[in-house]
């Protein structure tokens, strides 16, 4: 049924000398402009909490005489009820109860129109209203319908308050994101569609709620605490991973993903939210770090919450919380998988936006809520939130997993140099771990840096001097598919004798989260340093030695050695960082704005920059809420320099902001060469 005007049902009392209610008229459009919900739903009336609504009564039989009929309305929550007396008034009473009120003169012959105003600690939740006709004899009840209340970032006394308009519009109603990804040394980006104005997104989210296990064990209790922000962004992050309830995403970062959706290829939140409610709750399969924070910030953002998504670059994941995190070399520079610790070259989170009442007045704003299961915070898979504040003031016992939060972002890190199970080199590097913090800027595509916020400034640096001997590497410009890495290694020789040294490089492909694979290239050989003589050694890695075994996007680790021949001293430094892909091109025409449920066309192309013929070539398309299914082109053999190209009808339903995504993939390697996502803004016609 329309939510903008709704049959009343009699519930109780039959009299027919009396007035009864025939229609209630939700004010639908007046009261979602006024509570900046336009878009999220066509089921229900959704409201912000502790802002005043409207709703038009229209009566039926005679009309409704104030003298002797009171009306009284009656808001339920589950099986929790208030009553709230509809009175004459032109003031609000200051009070933390529900009221309601009609302006004197507002009473017409057939209608009333009724104010509304809910508590601003009102839980978010769907409510339903009865409306109850009393005279001294009787009393005569009407289910009027039910509404959406969310929580008030706009209203002062929320605790989830924002100040400034533009962090409203970026942090609650945009429905654009990018998430950053790569490494610190080239930072690549990807736009995501959170989608909260997507049909069935609201419903979705609030549903998450209502299959939580809080609520499924206590109802009332769950139901009443839902009015804090705390409480809701552990809820919600818990259920945002399946690991311990009903919840959205399964997690899976290695081997095939048969059975599911290769997490690298989501690029908006509404299809894995639709796709949870229609399996009746089955976990879709499946997610990672950025997929895991990116609906964990639509589900906030809808509940009202003020979130965005950030990325920590070198982030440590401790398991032992020792805030320090430990890597393993051996002699010659192969990086062993020998620690239970890691270091992630990204990790995404998001932040939300509260006040904490529970802590000092220090710890209020931005809080770090990370729904990637990866430890359990008490006994379930969630984390958070943890006031950013907290962790550059290393208040690392505030609520909740400060220490944690901390340890990625701040932890050392360790490089034992190992040879035949003995450690024959340590290093100690205190930089490493959360280099770069970055979001998306407000209003732009540009990343913010958010590294101040988290870290004070350490008073330096690397640990790895023991008896004079240094090397530093360093990777030439930002790498590119198709084209050779270079790389320089300074040695340097601080003692007052020459040496006799030997140089070992070697270089792994791995993924962002975990530790390296097998070498793909590797070199050492003998140099001579004088005494106090610093040398620089360049190295060239060719395309075609990493050509067939990197992956669009891929993460390579390097590494070197360098050992004293006379004295056995070694010294290490390594460098992580991604090789980005070859270019996809999509043209729509007539721009990058189209206008809803209008046909546009798109050209997408790929030019083959590799040093070979690529065989079995695919250029594959597909967008959400823009096409139906992957729209798939086809070649044999694309020579190289030859263009491949195709061209796409989409069309969009709902307005908004969708994305393209466009792959180019071949057989002569398993892995996909090139990936690209395209923001489209859809505008009313």
């Amino acid at each position: 049924m329309d939510c903008m005007q709704q049959t009343a049902h009699n519930i109780a009392g039959t009299d027919s000398g009396h007035c009864h209610l025939r229609l209630v008229d939700f004010e639908v459009h007046e009261n979602n402009i006024s509570h900046e919900t336009q878009g999220l739903s066509k089921k229900h009336l959704v409201l912000r909490r502790g802002k005043p609504f409207k709703l038009t009564l229209r009566f039926r039989g005679r009309s409704w005489n104030p003298h002797s009929e009171g009306l009284v309305l009656e808001v339920w929550l589950g099986s929790l009820s208030e009553r709230i007396p509809v009175q004459f008034s032109d003031t609000w009473p200051n009070t933390q109860h529900w009221s309601a009120r009609i302006h004197p003169g507002s009473v017409h012959s057939e209608s009333v129109t009724i104010h509304i105003c809910s508590p601003v600690q009102s839980s978010v939740a769907l409510y339903n209203l009865l409306l109850h006709i009393e005279t001294r004899q009787t009393i005569r009840s009407f289910t009027v319908g039910s509404f959406v209340l969310l929580c008030n970032p706009w209203l002062q006394d929320d605790p989830v308050y924002m100040p400034h308009e533009a962090q409203l519009q970026e942090y609650i109603k945009s429905d654009y994101g990018l998430v950053f990804m790569g490494t610190n040394l080239n930072v690549c980006q990807r736009p995501w569609s959170f989608g909260q104005y997507e049909p069935g997104v609201l419903e979705a989210c609030l549903t998450l709620l209502d299959v939580s296990p809080q609520h499924l064990s206590d109802e009332n209790k769950d139901n009443t605490q839902r009015a804090d922000p705390v409480y809701l962004s552990r809820v919600v992050c818990a259920m945002v991973n399946c690991n311990d309830d009903l919840g959205i995403l399964h997690g899976k970062w290695q081997g095939d993903y048969e059975g599911g959706v290769n997490p690298t290829e989501w690029s908006g939140s509404a299809d894995i939210l639709r796709r949870w409610v229609s399996s009746n709750f089955s976990p879709v399969r499946y997610g990672q770090c950025w997929v895991f924070a990116s609906v964990l910030c639509t589900v906030m953002r809808v509940l009202g919450i003020p979130s965005r998504v950030v990325t920590v670059f070198n982030a440590g994941h401790d398991t032992n919380a020792s805030r320090t995190i430990e890597e393993f070399y051996s002699s010659t520079g192969e990086k062993l998988n020998l620690s239970k610790d890691s270091l992630w070259n990204f990790h995404v989170w998001v932040e939300c936006w509260m006040r904490r009442p529970d802590l000092s007045a220090g710890f209020d704003g931005w809080q770090v809520v990370d729904p990637t299961p990866q430890e359990k915070s008490a006994g379930i898979f969630c984390c958070g939130p943890c006031p950013v504040a907290a962790v550059q003031q290393r208040c690392l016992s505030a609520p909740y997993d400060t220490s944690f939060i901390f340890a990625s972002v701040d932890a050392d890190v360790i490089r034992f140099i190992v040879r035949n199970g003995v450690v024959v080199g340590r290093m100690v590097d205190s930089e490493l771990v959360g280099q770069v913090i970055c979001t998306k800027r407000i209003g732009s595509d540009t990343p913010e840096n958010l590294t101040p916020a988290y870290k004070r400034k350490k008073s330096s640096s690397l640990g790895q001097t023991s008896s004079g001997l240094e090397v530093s590497l360093n990777i030439k410009g930002k790498p590119s598919f198709g084209e050779s890495i270079g790389m320089s290694i300074k040695v340097t020789n601080n003692s007052s004798e020459s040496r006799v040294l030997v140089e070992h490089v070697d270089a792994q492909v791995k993924e962002y989260n975990s530790s390296p694979q097998g070498s793909f290239w590797k070199m050492h050989k003998e140099v001579h340093i004088l005494a106090h003589e610093a040398l620089t050694l360049q190295h060239t890695i060719p395309a075609s030695e990493y050509e067939s075994v990197l992956a669009a996007d891929g993460i390579v680790n390097i590494a070197v050695v360098i050992k004293d021949v006379r004295t056995k001293e070694r010294v290490l430094d390594s460098q992580e960082f991604n090789i980005s892909s070859p270019q996809i091109s999509i043209e729509i025409e007539g721009g990058d704005s189209i206008q809803i449920n209008k046909e546009h066309t798109v050209q997408v192309s790929f030019t083959n920059e590799l040093t070979k013929t690529l065989t079995g070539a695919v250029l594959t398309v597909e967008g959400s809420g823009l096409l139906k299914g992957k729209q798939e082109a086809r070649l044999a053999h694309l020579k190289q320099g030859e263009k491949m190209e195709t061209t796409v009808s989409i069309m969009a339903s709902s307005p908004g902001t969708k994305v393209l995504m466009a792959t180019f993939s071949h057989s002569s390697s398993p892995c996909v060469v090139s990936r690209i996502f395209h923001k489209v803004s859809i505008i009313e016609a």
